[in-house]
């Protein structure tokens, strides 16, 4: 197996380069071979006809089979070049050194070519046909390869490159047409080919094939730095063994029990930057090692290089230094020394303490002062014990038992316990207040902390700071401040601040006034001016004492003692015991009810001018606001004006009013509406036979006297139609006997006769001999004498017997006859 990359020995290479020195009788036979005359020849030519320098003729052309060279056409062109020209015996001596290389043939691979073709672009200067004489000691010219080779004139000319072992020019000066030739003993090599030859690896492959840097290159790939030691560099890595690695393990505890464990982003994270502080960006050997700090490839962080009496170690922020136990381990981009121990910067430091440190909850839970916060945790049931031991981070603070004690006090008898947070909206307010202690998102030290900052809580307000005297405290809603009686709790998940007080939200301060506040029942008992609320709620005996003392919220509109006598004269009542019938005392309930609203505390800034507000009642009162005065509409035409607004209770909020609100309902039932003509007839007994007539003459006149009006109506009474029916004969023994359509147009005729149609006269406005024109076309005439008469077509008038009867519609006068027109009296006979 060929192994271009693997020499026997670079040593074994160098020495067997010595054998290639020309003697100087070979010197002397070559003379001839370049005698001015063969100066038209280029360089290619001229080593052509060499036969020392066959080998290298040799080599152009194996380099010339890959298809992006032309060292022979180059060389063979316009030049000027200079060329340093090994002989036989030098490249024999460089393919005995190499494993695998017999020949020039041997390079039979475009890799190999490849490399070749580096070597011989190492011995030719472009541009420039440099003689001997040309050059001085120690002068540094580049090559075509790119790097430089370096002049000798200590007792000869010698060509130095990139081993220990300068080229001795053996034969200077050979002039070609295209530049000049200088025969040298050696096959100079650049650092390029030294690198490829020494079949060293970059870092990367050096600590894969190390196998006790298994975890280092275990590390390596899961921090993803694979492809960053592998580039150009140059590095220094300082590789920590197995043995450090595990011990790195140990130190972390069971949760690390492999680097597989390194298995969240910021684990990975911190992994990276611990592998990047052990390189150093430049190559570092061990003869270069001095005592001081020096940059790592992790930012801001820096090592030490100690020196230890006469010996290195390397200082990293721990109090342990590592030790070098193997140096100059070379790579193709950098070196690597092996050390016992993983140096760790002061943020791996920092994590490894944060694991010894315990949550938040658990801070809590072993700290006997803040039991009462542990048991607040638990009773509010929020999932808090579950947030505050996650990972944060989160600033806490934490109020002591004392602290608890107080509140409870505070709230008075009805809170002698956490216990006593039992209702859901108590709960609720526990919650507000624990959250208003956490900042999430940052653990804030009491360094962190400014004269006047403000601070979001998870609860959604904010915290003040203040300092004084050395001392911090906290602002919350209340006028007292806690003070920090324990500051920088270190916690693995945040840092908890021990305070003197229970911080109080705002909502917390309005639940605490809650409970000074009384109920709406109590409120209007102890207000002189609403006695007769109160009466009426209890004569109302509907459950609504009960109901508005309970939790609400009720927005309550409380009418005066003067509002409610000015409703007991408008119903000429003499006091709210007059409500005493079952029918009474239900009005009473239906106009207590439209004074309540439930399901909201309804201040006056809610509300709003034309908002209308569902009542218990069923019906909507409304909201007119003017001149900066809220007045409530009713169903009547007067509105009630508020005089005294916004009166907060536990369960609500009263207004009080001037005026006690009527509902529809009520109104109808108080204040029947007025009925129309047709209904006036229906709801009085003795005008049934009328009703009787307008249905049996089934001439829409039911519709027409139900309609907007005005109608005068003369209405007979069931004895006036039974004495028409009388006076018709036995085929009319009632009315449904006007069962033919001449019959029925003929009652209509009579009927429409008693209607004067677009006016209602009173009797009071009637006077002696006034016609009165009727619907049915005829006149009526009206007779004033000891009485009101109307006089028909016949010889008899109808006296009015129940004059003015009012309608919504007109007005009915019941007479004791029915009229009869001329029309009728015809078709009668």
């Amino acid at each position: 197996m060929k192994t271009i990359l693997q020499p026997r020995s670079f040593l074994l290479m160098i020495a067997l380069a010595l054998f290639s020195l020309y003697s100087c009788e070979t010197e002397d036979d070559q003379v001839a071979l370049f005698a001015e005359d063969e100066i038209s020849k280029n360089i290619v030519q001229t080593a052509q006809e060499t036969d020392v320098l066959s080998s290298l003729v040799a080599a152009l052309t194996k380099a010339d089979e890959n298809e992006d060279s032309d060292l022979i056409g180059t060389l063979s062109g316009n030049g000027p070049f200079t060329v340093f020209a090994p002989t036989n015996e030098a490249f024999t001596a460089l393919l005995g050194s190499l494993d695998g290389f017999d020949s020039l043939e041997d390079f039979d691979t475009e890799e190999e070519r490849a490399l070749l073709a580096t070597i011989l672009q190492y011995h030719v200067v472009a541009g420039i046909a440099a003689a001997s004489g040309d050059l001085s000691d120690g002068q540094m010219i580049a090559t075509v390869q790119g790097e430089d080779v370096t002049v000798n004139l200590d007792g000869g000319v010698f060509i130095g490159d990139a081993t220990d072992m300068d080229a001795e020019v053996t034969l200077p000066n050979v002039a070609a047409s295209n530049g000049i030739v200088h025969v040298i003993n050696k096959v100079l090599l650049p650092q390029e080919i030294i690198t490829a030859l020494n079949g060293t690896g970059t870092l990367v492959d050096i600590v894969v094939a190390t196998e006790a840097l298994s975890l280092l290159e275990a590390a390596v790939l899961k921090a993803d730095l694979a492809g960053t030691l592998s580039s150009d560099g140059p590095f220094t890595v300082f590789a920590p063994t197995n043995d450090a690695f595990e011990a790195l393990l140990m130190v972390l505890g069971d949760d690390y029990m492999s680097l597989d464990d390194f298995d969240t982003p910021e684990e990975i994270e911190l992994l990276k930057n611990i592998l990047l502080y052990h390189v150093i960006p430049a190559q570092v050997l061990e003869a270069d090692l001095a005592a001081g700090e020096v940059a790592t490839a992790f930012p801001d962080n820096a090592l030490a290089i100690i020196d230890n009496d006469g010996t290195f170690v390397i200082g990293d922020a721990s109090d342990t230094d590592a030790n070098i136990t193997d140096t100059d381990i070379l790579a193709s981009n950098g070196v690597a020394h092996t050390i016992d121990k993983v140096l760790l910067p002061q943020a791996a430091l920092d994590f490894v303490a944060s694991l010894q440190l315990k949550t938040i909850v658990e801070l809590a839970v072993e700290t006997d002062d803040l039991s009462l916060l542990v048991d607040a945790l638990i009773a509010a049931n929020a999932g808090l014990v579950e947030t505050l031991s996650g990972e944060g981070p989160f600033t806490v603070f934490a109020p002591t038992n004392e602290a608890f004690g107080n509140l409870l006090d505070f709230l008075g008898d009805d809170y002698n316990s956490l216990g006593d947070f039992d209702t859901q909206e108590e709960l609720d307010l526990l919650v507000e207040i624990l959250t208003y202690h956490v900042v999430a998102g940052t653990a804030a030290f009491s360094a962190d902390l400014s004269d006047g900052q403000h601070i979001p809580t998870v609860q959604g307000d904010n915290v003040g700071i203040s300092l004084k005297d050395g001392y911090v405290y906290v602002v919350d809603a209340s006028h007292e401040n806690a003070k920090v009686a324990l500051p920088d709790v270190k916690a693995s998940n945040g840092v908890v601040h021990v305070i003197n007080k229970v911080l109080l939200p705002q909502v917390a301060i309005d639940f605490v006034a809650s409970l000074q506040l009384k109920n709406i029942v109590e409120i209007a008992i102890e207000t002189d001016d609403l006695s007769l609320l109160v009466d009426a709620l209890i004569a109302a005996d509907a459950g609504l004492v009960e109901t508005l003392s309970g939790d609400g919220p009720f927005t309550v509109f409380a009418p005066t003692n003067k509002a409610f006598e000015d409703l007991l004269d408008l119903l000429g009542f003499h006091s709210l015991s007059d409500f005493d019938t079952d029918e009474e005392i239900a009005i009473l309930v239906k106009v207590l009810t439209y004074h309540v609203v439930a399901g909201t505390a309804a201040f006056s800034t809610d509300l709003s001018n034309g908002q209308h507000i569902p009542t218990v009642q069923g019906e909507n009162v409304g909201i007119n606001i003017k001149n900066g005065t809220v007045h409530i509409e009713d169903a009547t035409d007067t509105n009630a004006t508020v005089v005294l607004q916004d009166v907060e209770a536990s369960n609500g909020v009263v207004h009080v009013i001037n005026k006690v609100l009527l509902p529809q309902e009520a109104l109808d039932i108080l204040f029947p509406p007025t009925p129309n003509i047709v209904e006036l007839a229906q709801s009085v007994d003795d005008l049934s036979l009328l009703v009787n007539a307008l249905i049996q003459a089934d001439a829409g006149l039911v519709d027409v006297l139900s309609g907007d009006g005005p109608f005068t109506v003369f209405a007979p009474t069931n004895k006036a139609f039974a004495d028409l029916l009388h006076a018709l004969g036995d085929d009319y023994n009632s009315l449904e006997d006007f069962d033919t359509e001449a019959e029925k147009e003929l009652l209509a005729k009579i009927l429409t006769y008693h209607v004067v149609s677009g006016a209602a006269v009173a009797s009071t406005d009637l006077y002696n001999h006034q016609r009165l024109h009727t619907v049915q076309g005829e006149s009526l005439f009206a007779i004033i004498n000891h009485g009101v008469f109307i006089r028909d077509k016949t010889h008899v008038d109808a006296e009015v017997e129940g004059p003015d009867n009012e309608a919504s519609n007109g007005i009915v006068h019941i007479i004791d006859k029915v009229l009869l027109p001329r029309e009728v009296l015809d078709a009668l006979h």
